[in-house]
């Protein structure tokens, strides 16, 4: 019988959201050895000698030694899409092991939402490593929270280590009023060393050319198999309005193959970030997609694509696309 999605209320008690931090099924295998950095953008291989670097210094805090402790310190993955941000902070994670946590930035400020800020910090104080994937701020409340969290997790010794595809004085920027906020994204910065990788979309997917879309009857044929969900995309799309985003990967768990029906451009950007929070769980969990309607390549328009998430909404694609071409 096939699944549904949409409906689904999952809901996580806060001790399950702190042993939920860690790297997604995508990432669970990720190490720096299966890191393969391309030869034509060095950045790439002296990223992998920095975060192991990194890596040697976790849990080294008020030991005499030759390497340099991390405890305190954070790095800063900054680049496009697609060049192994990801992959190196969950290589990072796993060399900590158990000491090390690793999240989403939403499901960093759902845990201050359901455990409390003094909770959630003195949860996370207790790991060595705190790691934070797609690092963005959206609005202001997340400026103030966040920036407070990850200064007060540097002051007390924990080593941080975060991705984001925008460097770290400019986050917000073209999303609300930065410029208000400068003390709190300035000390966001000056916890942080940048490292820059540098390189296409490893995905190969630079052209974001996606094939035609499937028939309906296509979409029917995939929904058979083992773990598939199919649902329509207008329902789906409602259904998202009511659960939280750090919650979609409670939503999607269990799912192998999602069947999409009649897919059309979204009309706003609240549901489009939405939309990229799905896609980003789903691919975690290497879902493969089949979708009817119009393609999944048009959904973002040429607006959203200008605008101040537009690299949110290109990450998405690239990653919509290794999902329909089942890589």
């Amino acid at each position: 019988m096939t699944a549904r999605i949409v409906g689904r209320r999952p809901r996580v008690e806060p001790e399950g959201l702190i042993d939920a931090l860690v790297p997604p099924p995508h990432f669970s295998g990720a190490s720096f050895d299966t890191y393969v950095p391309d030869p034509d953008f060095p950045s790439q291989e002296a990223a992998v000698t920095e975060v192991q670097s990194f890596a040697r210094g976790v849990g080294r805090r008020g030991l005499a030694s030759l390497r340099r402790s991390s405890g305190g310190r954070g790095i800063y993955l900054d680049g496009g899409f697609g060049v192994g941000k990801t992959h190196l902070l969950a290589s990072l994670a796993s060399a900590v092991g158990e000491r090390a946590a690793f999240g989403t930035f939403v499901e960093y400020t759902h845990l201050v939402g359901a455990m409390g800020f003094q909770a959630t910090r003195a949860a996370l104080q207790e790991f060595a490593l705190v790691c934070i994937d797609e690092f963005e701020l959206d609005d202001p409340g997340d400026t103030v929270l966040m920036a407070r969290l990850m200064r007060e997790l540097a002051d007390a010794g924990v080593a941080l280590a975060a991705t984001s595809n925008t460097l770290p004085g400019s986050l917000g920027q073209g999303r609300f009023a930065a410029d208000d906020f400068k003390r709190e994204i300035q000390a966001l910065s000056s916890v942080f060393e940048v490292i820059t990788i540098d390189g296409p979309d490893y995905r190969h997917r630079g052209d974001l050319v996606f094939p035609a879309p499937s028939t309906v009857d296509a979409v029917l044929e995939a929904c058979g198999a083992d773990e598939a969900a199919c649902e329509d995309w207008g329902a789906l799309m409602e259904d998202l309005a009511h659960v939280h985003p750090s919650r979609y990967g409670a939503y999607v768990d269990g799912v192998a193959v999602l069947g999409l029906r009649g897919v059309t451009p979204l009309p706003d950007q609240g549901q489009a970030l939405r939309v990229v929070s799905l896609v980003d769980r789903l691919y975690d969990r290497d879902v493969r997609i089949v979708a009817s309607g119009h393609s999944l390549g048009e959904i973002f328009s040429q607006d959203m694509l200008r605008g101040g998430y537009r690299k949110k909404y290109y990450r998405a694609l690239s990653r919509l696309l290794s999902m329909v071409a089942g890589e």
